[in-house]
């Protein structure tokens, strides 16, 4: 993705010479001071599923309509998304039109969490949005995430629509991500709940659910989102997945429900993804996500010896990731595009 003929573009990446001070990186950031509000719901009813697939609960409409599918716990420490599944599973929501499908992805994640070391329970094994490319999914490796996508595959195939719900570690604002494809950003635009779409291609070290190629391919209808509900364990965060799948739901399943809360009103297109290339990546400053930086050139981070610096004018920072790993995404650019 490239920027418009009028945009000054400016390198990302710019390299230092190497000076003995630049030797010793200053100390990472000290990670947010945890604020537990809300508990993993209990979701033993759910765990058998009722399609032969565990932890997927699917209801078939009378008449003719899309197969919706709305994904929690793809990190089993972000159960906002579970806690509304199972809060309209409790409440008998059932589709008029079409079929819904509200998928548990890693229960067995969100088994392990624990306030007092709540990022522990991200997974069991590995990243499962980062699993999702055919190669992989068809490949001979094993994880329990890896295997935990195979057996989903069959209804993430059959998807018209599919919402995957998450939450944010670092403060910043709500968004929703739809990949490139035109069908997953106009369902975003749909979507209520946050006043920002950001449409990007993903991670360079694994594919996510929403990029894969059912979603993605150039002729697909198929669309998918996901959602960046706010920061984890807040209700805030839960009433804004609840506002976000009622919206997708009600118009795909006939469902005579009051979808509330903002449609995407900044709509943004990412033209860098920075991955840290050292262990030593800092940031000048603790930026929030969604902040926008007037100024082309601003200095952002440090990598080892590399300054990363904003390309453009109005650049905005999609969920910059204050402590990244290496090889792991740092921040992304992204510019405003026309509604």
């Amino acid at each position: 993705m490239t920027c418009g003929p009028m945009d000054k573009r400016l390198p990302v990446r710019v390299a230092r010479p190497t000076r003995f001070l630049d030797r010793l990186p200053p100390p990472p950031p000290a990670l947010p001071r945890w604020k537990i509000g809300i508990t993993p719901p209990d979701l033993s009813p759910w765990i058998r599923g009722n399609c032969g697939i565990p932890g997927v609960m699917h209801y078939e409409g009378r008449g003719p309509g899309p197969h919706t599918v709305c994904v929690s716990l793809i990190h089993g420490n972000e159960f906002a998304g579970a806690m509304v599944l199972d809060r309209l599973l409790r409440e008998r929501v059932r589709p008029r039109r079409g079929r819904l499908s509200f998928i548990f992805a890693n229960p067995e994640a969100m088994h392990l969490f624990d306030p007092r070391d709540p990022t522990r329970a991200r997974c069991v094994d590995e990243d499962m949005n980062r699993v999702w490319s055919p190669a992989m999914l068809d490949g001979g490796r094993n994880s329990h995430e890896l295997d935990r996508a195979r057996v989903l595959l069959p209804v993430i195939l059959t998807a018209d629509r599919l919402l995957d719900l998450h939450s944010m570690l670092w403060p910043g604002d709500p968004l929703l991500l739809s990949g490139q494809s035109g069908p997953g950003r106009m369902m975003a635009r749909g979507i209520r709940g946050v006043g920002i779409s950001v449409a990007d291609g993903g991670h360079r070290n694994g594919c996510r659910l929403i990029d894969h190629p059912h979603f993605s391919a150039t002729a697909t209808s198929a669309a998918a989102c996901l959602l960046e509900a706010g920061q984890h364990w807040r209700r805030e965060t839960v009433a804004r997945a609840m506002q976000a799948v009622l919206s997708l739901i009600g118009p795909c399943c006939g469902l005579p429900v009051r979808a509330e809360g903002p449609l995407p009103r900044r709509h943004m297109v990412v033209t860098d993804v920075v991955t840290a290339r050292t262990g030593m990546f800092r940031f000048v400053a603790p930026f929030r996500g969604g902040a926008v930086l007037p100024a082309g050139g601003t200095l952002v981070a440090h990598d080892g010896n590399d300054e990363i610096r904003t390309p453009y004018d109005h650049c905005m920072l999609v969920m910059p990731n204050l402590r990244p790993a290496r090889g792991h995404t740092a921040v992304r650019f992204a510019r405003a595009v026309p509604p």
